[in-house]
């Protein structure tokens, strides 16, 4: 390879598939691309991880820092590095081919003289025997009466969209929209309930590429004969063989010859493979829009799944208090989430935890997305905030819900920004919008109470949710990112609804509840469209002791007491026999 390019750059992202950002740099997080040059190292992340970041990477390392003014995007950086026509390489299997083609003009730009495609990743190299060995976890078949909807028709559904857009097939290589066309899920990925795999739909062929010693007995019965299963790894050959064959049919002269299609997201790897960029359509994925829309079943099972989630929460935060404030136990963060997962367990068509629990104390909190491990945690300070960020999988839908309490007496700042942050949910809550309207548009209904005192925060507003899939989901979601204002909101859509606070160093405040959207009735219907609107399936009482009351308007105050109403009526059921949750559950639900 030396004698090929007068110098290397190395190019990845965070990769699920390998882990190979932790590897090379030791930062965990779950956003952030590496660039390693013959002297030189950087990572970059966006604001959710700076914290994480800046205590993870040691001296070898440049973090840039997304998002904050005069610090070059990795892009930028990889194409300074590449001045002098040095050539920078990259994995095609770790970066699409539209990000790919980007950073070749930026290389260019700068007086770098290409950006190749290394087939054999250098990182592997570096890790050698030491590398984990790939997951081999089981994919179970997920019945009709979870996912609402057969896989022949979904596929039928793809084919329909195939021969609208006159493609020759649709390559798709997102594991939940594998997942989710074919109703399997599996467990490769840890606390996503997806599988390495690859699916290849033509308008009379469909192909799924996963290694069979991972499929349980019953699912090629579940996908029947006219689905083919194929090895993982036979996607790239077979790729290769499409085109050729494609290519090698003769058309109409009048006609133009169809392309295969990938999505956006899919990568280099595939696109060279399918001929290169002038013969492959990249689209945003059918399936992906088609995922993110949940059927009736879907949506009932959200609700459900939310009690149910809901109760396991309001039992733990009454034995979290029990045991601080009358017991007097010492327990840390640790503990703590360890305590929360075994009583969620318990609860119905539990499959296991959607993200690692974000148990954080005091200061911690004010790392978004803080990380408690054993014997590098903090024990649980009753004189502080306390944040939980947790979700769960069943087999009825994926929760993820954001409560901040305090134990003693929180300070008049903790207290006036928990009620800004909870004001601005309620904003978004009660949202009413034509149809057409994007989640860009809708982000700063719930910022603006923070606007108006100057404060804000560094993550997005709302992010889809999988219906026991990935609990992060494209294609929409609620933020400043570009791509939120590309996709419109559609009925059947869930989101969260998490504005937060935080003060490094000091403490954090975040409020998150899942909303569906739906349709509403409105007394007009400008432009004769639709109008939507919320509907919360979060079932989890706001922290009484942390709303400033005197800066709620009587609706929010309307909309709280309403909340707290039928957080109480939908839960109480699970307390029949547990004195100690209900009473913290009347409490934290009275009236205000």
């Amino acid at each position: 390879m030396a004698d090929e390019v007068s110098s290397l750059i190395i190019a990845f992202g965070s990769c699920l598939l390998n882990q190979f950002l932790a590897h090379i740099s030791g930062f965990s997080g779950s956003a952030g691309t590496a660039v390693v040059t013959l002297d030189k190292a950087a990572l970059s992340t966006d604001g959710r991880y700076f914290n994480q970041a800046s205590k993870q990477l040691d001296a070898n390392w440049h973090l840039l820092k997304q998002g904050i003014e005069e610090v070059p995007t990795w892009q930028e950086w990889t194409a300074e590095q590449a001045e002098g026509n040095k050539t920078v390489g990259v994995d095609p299997t770790v970066i699409t081919a539209s990000d790919a083609r980007k950073l070749e003009e930026k290389i260019k730009k700068k007086g770098g003289r290409a950006l190749s495609a290394i087939t054999t990743n250098l990182v592997d190299i570096v890790w050698g025997n030491e590398r984990p060995k790939p997951p081999n976890g089981e994919v179970k078949p997920l019945p009709v009466k979870f996912s609402g909807k057969e896989s022949s028709k979904k596929i039928e559904d793809l084919r329909k969209e195939l021969e609208k857009k006159r493609g020759a097939g649709l390559i798709i290589s997102m594991l939940d929209e594998v997942a989710w066309l074919f109703n399997l899920r599996g467990s490769d990925i840890p606390y996503n309930p997806v599988f390495f795999s690859y699916a290849a739909v033509t308008p009379t062929t469909a192909t799924i590429y996963v290694d069979s010693n991972k499929l349980t007995d019953d699912v090629k019965p579940h996908l029947g004969d006219k689905v083919e299963v194929k090895p993982y790894n036979a996607i790239f050959e077979d790729t290769k063989a499409m085109a050729e064959s494609l290519a090698s049919q003769k058309t109409d002269a009048n006609k133009q010859k169809p392309k295969f299609m990938i999505s956006t997201k899919a990568s280099w790897a595939l696109s060279l493979n399918l001929g290169g960029e002038k013969k492959v359509e990249e689209i945003r994925s059918p399936v992906g829009d088609a995922k993110a829309i949940k059927n009736s079943t879907e949506i009932e099972g959200m609700k459900a799944c939310h009690v149910r989630d809901g109760a396991a929460l309001s039992e733990y935060f009454a034995w979290l208090e029990e045991e601080l404030i009358v017991k007097g136990t010492k327990l840390d963060e640790v503990q703590g989430a360890d305590k929360f997962e075994s009583i969620r367990s318990k609860h119905e068509h539990f499959v296991g935890l959607s993200f690692d629990t974000i148990s954080s104390t005091g200061a911690n909190a004010a790392v978004i997305h803080y990380k408690p491990e054993p014997g590098n945690c903090s024990v649980i300070d009753t004189n502080a905030v306390y944040l939980c960020d947790s979700g769960a999988q069943y087999l009825d839908g994926t929760t993820d819900t954001t409560r901040t309490i305090h134990f003693g007496e929180p300070t008049q700042m903790e207290r006036k920004a928990y009620t800004l942050v909870l004001k601005g949910v309620i904003s978004l809550d009660t949202a009413v919008f034509p149809k057409g309207t994007s989640g860009f548009a809708l982000d700063t209904l719930a910022r603006q109470f923070l606007w108006k005192e100057g404060l804000d925060y560094r993550h997005g507003t709302g992010h889809g949710v999988g219906s026991y899939l990935n609990v992060h989901e494209g294609p929409i979601g609620i933020g400043t990112r570009v791509q939120y204002s590309e996709v419109p909101l559609s009925a059947g859509n869930v989101l969260s609804d998490e504005p937060g606070y935080y003060e490094d160093g000091k403490f954090g405040i975040r409020i998150e509840n899942m909303i569906a959207c739906c349709e509403v009735e409105t007394k007009h219907r400008f432009g004769d469209k639709p109008y939507f609107g919320f509907r919360h399936v979060t079932m989890v009482p706001m922290c009484q002791k942390l709303i400033d009351k005197e800066l709620l308007t009587e609706d929010e105050r309307i909309w709280l007491n309403s909340y707290h109403e039928e957080v109480k009526q939908k839960t109480k059921g699970f307390f029949e026999k547990d004195e100690r949750t209900m009473k913290w559950l009347e409490r934290e639900t009275q009236s205000i």
